[in-house]
């Protein structure tokens, strides 16, 4: 998201310059849409096949932050928003503060990029 928003038109009368972009537009929005749907993939499997009825006792927000953060997979694969990006991040950072704490455990969060 933040190289497509970094990104900026060529002149629309340089049809080279223009094919190069859409080319490189084209593959960021492909691998945009798949870390999207792997990071929700991930999710889906953590929440339904990790936790249990009984870590709602000591995570009570537990379905809300997953719910929520696999919608906002949904709207990083369909929108250029670094806004959206950054919550998707967030919520990622509290998915791994649950787990840790519900295997006792404390491990720093680390970002990639």
């Amino acid at each position: 998201t933040k190289k497509m928003l970094a990104m900026s038109c060529p002149d629309t009368s340089d049809s080279a310059a223009m094919a190069a972009y859409m080319n490189t537009m084209s593959r960021y929005a492909l691998v945009k849409e798949e870390e999207a749907q792997k990071c929700k993939d991930e999710l889906l499997v953590l929440w339904t096949d990790f936790f249990k009825p009984q870590h709602l006792e000591s995570i009570p927000d537990l379905h809300d932050t997953f719910w929520h953060a696999a919608k906002l997979c949904s709207a990083c694969k369909v929108e250029v928003s670094a806004g959206h990006a950054q919550e998707l991040m967030d919520a990622c950072e509290a998915i791994h503060q649950m787990f840790w704490s519900a295997k006792g455990r404390d491990v720093p969060w680390t970002r990639a990029s």
